[in-house]
């Protein structure tokens, strides 16, 4: 399997985006998680400040956008283990000139019609 990293220099850096759920709480806080991380929440007194904490949080973590590529492993085609199983038969001619010759008269038999 071939893999490939793509990383992006410093000064083209994709900007991050997250789909954050905000909570409001019942004591009157809010908290916000990332979707997908529910590791990542901010909470405050407003929804700016647990918005401001999750950036924050998320900013001390460094994170980076990396590209995988996966190239598909090689598999060999299904019929290609018969491929030339009968080289060596001594009948092998024989059949491919009866093969042909079926061909023809059938071949003849359509141009008459």
């Amino acid at each position: 399997m071939n893999l490939t990293v793509k990383t992006y220099p410093n000064n083209t850096v994709p900007k991050l985006t997250y789909d954050v759920l905000i909570e409001n709480q019942e004591d009157g806080g809010v908290i916000a998680t990332v979707l997908g991380l529910p590791d990542f929440k901010g909470s405050g007194v407003t929804k700016k400040e647990a918005l401001e904490k999750l950036i924050q949080l998320l900013q001390d973590r460094k994170p980076e956008i990396v590209t995988l590529e996966i190239e598909p492993p090689q598999t060999e085609h299904p019929w290609m283990k018969f491929a030339g199983m009968h080289k060596d038969n001594p009948l092998f001619t024989e059949v491919m000139e009866y093969i042909e010759a079926d061909r023809s008269q059938i071949d003849l038999e359509n141009e008459t019609r």
